[in-house]
């Protein structure tokens, strides 16, 4: 008997290990991987722009809306953010980086384009190409019915 493609099922296996290698890169930064994309959407906000709710802080950083609050209560704790307003549900969030969150997201930087390099990952430039082309297909495909 032929062995099925699984392509979900070896797609959810591979963001497994490269979960764990992420992880423990983050690890030696005092980061986990979902608190640096919290400091990267934060520094991705226009000066002008208002910030955002936790829900949206939530969608794109693929993490539940109750989970929120916790992960910038860390944040908070170790300096990187500070809370500029009360936040709360619907309202926007009312957070900034802070020099130490800047100075964080700056010192990441180097380790987490070398783990993202196509040689890193076992592949040429042109695969790389290719798999971020794909897996940008999946996500679109199954987030519709969000």
């Amino acid at each position: 008997m032929a062995k099925d493609a699984l392509t979900a099922q070896n797609l959810v296996q591979t963001a497994h290990v490269v979960g764990l290698r992420f992880s423990e890169l983050f690890a030696g930064m005092d980061l986990t991987p979902t608190q640096f994309a919290v400091l990267i959407e934060l520094e991705r906000l226009d000066d002008g722009e208002e910030g955002l709710t936790q829900a949206e802080l939530a969608r794109r950083v693929l993490v539940r809306p109750q989970s929120v609050g916790v992960l910038l209560t860390s944040l908070v704790e170790q300096g990187l953010v500070t809370r500029t307003g009360p936040g709360g549900r619907g309202r926007r969030v009312g957070i900034a980086l802070t020099e130490a969150g800047r100075a964080a997201l700056e010192r990441a930087w180097p380790p987490v384009r070398a783990f993202n390099t196509p040689a890193a990952l076992g592949l040429t430039p042109a695969q790389a190409g290719m798999l971020d082309e794909l897996l940008e297909h999946v996500r679109r495909a199954l987030r519709a019915d969000d």
